[in-house]
């Protein structure tokens, strides 16, 4: 990272094997998320939270293997790790901002 920039870290997921609850994000802006999981040709993604608290897929944060990685921008919303057929299913959230 260059001087001044700022990051926090959150796990959403840690051996899941179940969607996880609802949380927010660690800040506001652009976050780096990393998924790995046994994953018996299963899925991991991130679906936010709408106002009538019905989940909705954040694009791009879909993931049927290990080690990937998706960059994106979140308001401060809440937002829940959705997981089908995976097991041991380890999610961190990663909030990046480079400050002047």
């Amino acid at each position: 990272m260059t001087a001044g920039a700022e990051s926090q870290t959150k796990v959403l997921a840690s051996n899941a094997s179940a969607t996880t609850g609802w949380e927010y994000p660690p800040g506001d802006g652009q976050f780096i998320v990393t998924a790995v999981a046994s994953w018996g040709g299963g899925t991991v993604k991130l679906q936010i939270e709408a106002a009538d608290g019905s989940a909705i897929d954040i694009p791009d944060t879909s993931s049927t293997a290990d080690n990937t990685f998706r960059v994106f921008m979140s308001r401060k919303d809440r937002i829940r790790v959705n997981i089908a057929t995976s097991t041991a299913v380890y999610v961190e959230i990663k909030h990046v901002s480079w400050g002047g």
